[in-house]
């Protein structure tokens, strides 16, 4: 195994405010973590980091056999697959969806003058096929239901065959026929042995797909458990990140999570 993500006594501090305190994290190349906690607790920046979008107050970035400040991010971050809300709102709701996918691999966000070869084409159809969207390779992206937009985020995201695929948030805001489509394409996706790792952002245990072996809990900016799944997505840890009396249930690789019932 090799490490493709270490942060090493990370802080990231915004007008003397620690939104991440003191980070030490390792994500192995075969490895697929899951990060939760509250609001505020610092969810986002640690994906921004990891894509090399921001830099650390302090600290060590290592991605990809690279350290932040000392590397060219402009030839780091085409290795890295990143889907995320803002990240759509990039892309022109008047974007065929074949062009959305077929895009990343200028790392663009709207086809321009590019000049796409055979390979690259028949690669985007390929990927649109992987993730359930062949048939909807010449509508508009703008013209997508939340659900169909999500998947085409991780396909765009999954084109150049990253080496690190970071996402945020993938199941917010879908009706739950959307959110189980999508959770079961990403648990097979998770599961493949030529995926590359994979780190995802949620607010809700009952988002994580099966094949994530790896759970990151944050609250005020500093990690309270990290590690294999089991242990650390429980009733007592996700209590402490929290600031809530929970009840987590597993059943057949899924969780479920409510408040503690009153005695």
């Amino acid at each position: 195994m090799a490490s493709v993500l270490q942060l090493s006594d990370v802080s990231v501090v915004r007008e003397g405010n620690h939104i991440l305190d003191s980070v030490n994290w390792t994500v192995e190349d075969d490895q697929r973590w899951v990060i939760l906690g509250p609001n505020g607790a610092g969810k986002t920046t640690l994906l921004q980091l990891a894509s090399a979008m921001i830099h650390p107050s302090s600290g060590v970035v290592k991605i990809l056999d690279t350290t932040l400040g000392r590397t060219d991010v402009f030839d780091l971050r085409p290795r890295i697959g990143f889907a995320s809300t803002a990240m759509a709102r990039r892309i022109p709701a008047t974007e065929r969806v074949l062009d959305v996918v077929l895009t990343a691999a200028y790392a663009v966000a709207g086809r321009w003058n590019e000049d796409y070869e055979d390979i690259d084409t028949r690669r985007a159809q390929r990927v649109l096929a992987e993730w359930k969207l062949d048939h909807l390779e010449d509508r508009r992206f703008g013209q997508l239901s939340d659900g169909e937009q999500k998947r085409v985020q991780i396909a765009r995201a999954v084109m150049t065959d990253p080496e690190l695929l970071l996402l945020d948030e993938p199941a917010a805001s879908l009706d739950l026929g959307a959110r189980e489509e999508l959770l079961e394409l990403l648990g097979g996706y998770a599961r493949a042995e030529q995926a590359p790792a994979i780190v995802m952002v949620t607010h809700h245990v009952e988002e994580i797909p099966l094949g994530f072996g790896h759970a990151l809990l944050l609250s005020h900016g500093r990690i309270t458990s990290a590690g294999p799944i089991g242990e650390v997505i429980t009733s007592e840890k996700l209590t402490e990140a929290f600031g809530l009396a929970l009840e987590v249930e597993e059943r057949d690789g899924r969780f479920t999570a409510r408040a503690a019932q009153s005695a």
